[in-house]
């Protein structure tokens, strides 16, 4: 049996619904229920249930869910480790992490891991979603991952750094002397929301502070908040990664309560992980402590 049938039936699973694996797959639909029906034809059992445009897992394929994903995940680790007993100098590392971390970390963790293992080749997959980031650690999309702690799926995580939680206000703020921000300020101002993987920390910062916003805006892109607030359109909340080397003129300033979010870096198995993808983990994992311990 094929694993290409497999990997079809693993999409399924996640999306529900056969159109959308075909995108996600570069197939047709038809090819990817074709797939289905032949994998259900070899193995005797039916492992899909159609109903009216959406497809979800009948009994017999939840049971078999997990051992289809190990297969596929075997083979990919199988790869790896044959590339390193015939003693090759390269790998590919498939990276996954959220835009915060693409932008300010992955280019200087690139460019340190190529000093050291110049033959390995790095993929990055931005995935702001952290569910279907850690989705793709746990079914091997991705070798390894950026996550905000607490992971939900039983990964291999070490902790990187405690990025704080801020509050950003504009330039010209009344409070852009102050030593962090009254909550009786913020009750005021009118509040830019924004709709990326930041708003649930937003919110968790926003409701431990006391403070009932006044939302005037949403924006999808946290660069897009940033201009709304150096343009004196309200304030927003916004981890300190971000807002390092930030390409509006904005106030800055810590809550009165302080908030932060654990970032660590996780693979599946450290027990299976590729040689490339833990010279990927470790050279971060020393990116990091120096990066914080000189600032």
């Amino acid at each position: 049996m094929s694993n290409r049938k497999y990997k079809a039936l693993l999409r399924v699973a996640e999306t529900g619904s056969f159109t959308q694996a075909a995108l996600d797959l570069g197939y047709s639909q038809a090819g990817i229920s074709g797939m289905i029906s032949s994998l259900e034809k070899e193995m005797g059992v039916q492992l899909v249930v159609r109903d009216y445009g959406e497809a979800r897992l009948s009994v017999e394929g939840e049971e078999l869910l997990p051992w289809i994903s190990n297969v596929c995940n075997g083979e990919r680790q199988l790869a790896s480790r044959v590339a390193e007993l015939k003693r090759l100098e390269r790998g590919i590392v498939h990276v996954a992490a959220p835009t915060s971390v693409s932008i300010c970390w992955f280019p200087s963790i690139a460019k340190a891991l190529q000093r050291r293992c110049p033959g390995v080749e790095l993929q990055l997959m931005r995935i702001d979603d952290e569910g279907e980031l850690e989705r793709a650690l746990w079914h091997g999309d991705a070798d390894c991952g950026f996550l905000v702690a607490p992971a939900k799926r039983a990964l291999k995580t070490i902790p990187l750094h405690n990025d704080p939680i801020m509050v950003l206000l504009p330039p010209d703020h009344a409070l852009a002397d102050a030593d962090h921000v009254p909550v009786q300020a913020l009750s005021k101002e009118p509040f830019i929301q924004p709709r990326s993987r930041s708003t649930q920390e937003a919110e968790t910062l926003l409701r431990n502070l006391g403070v009932r916003t006044r939302t005037r805006f949403a924006h999808d892109n946290d660069y897009g908040v940033m201009s709304m607030v150096s343009a004196g359109l309200g304030f927003s909340v916004l981890p300190g990664m971000l807002l390092e080397n930030a390409p509006f003129p904005l106030t800055v300033l810590p809550p009165r309560i302080e908030m932060h979010r654990e970032i660590s870096i996780g693979v599946r198995s450290a027990a299976t992980a590729s040689a490339a993808t833990r010279a990927f983990v470790q050279t971060a994992c020393a990116w990091v402590r120096r990066r914080y311990e000189c600032s």
